[in-house]
């Protein structure tokens, strides 16, 4: 059996208040599907991969209410098509 499969991944950029920058990068590591790339003076980028643009949005809302975020904004997204065949998952190149 065929079947297409959508793979979501997305960056994001997170504002935080200074002063709560660590303990906002310790609550992103629990995170399943997030991982932090980079932080400075207060900016947090991160890569969230999941498979549907509602569960990116969802993570980005989550983040949002976090204590000392400021803001939590997508940058890119990218939508990739695999093709699963007889439990194997197959690049479409």
């Amino acid at each position: 059996m065929v079947e297409n499969l959508l793979w979501h991944v997305s960056s994001a950029v997170i504002a935080t208040r200074s002063e709560y920058t660590d303990a906002v990068l310790t609550l992103l590591e629990e995170i399943d599907g997030l991982e932090v790339y980079g932080h400075d003076r207060g900016k947090i980028v991160v890569v969230i991969e999941g498979p549907s643009t509602g569960m990116l949005g969802e993570v980005l809302s989550r983040i949002s209410l976090m204590d000392g975020v400021i803001a939590a904004n997508m940058v890119f997204e990218q939508v990739t098509e695999w093709k699963h065949v007889d439990d194997r998952i197959a690049d479409p190149a």
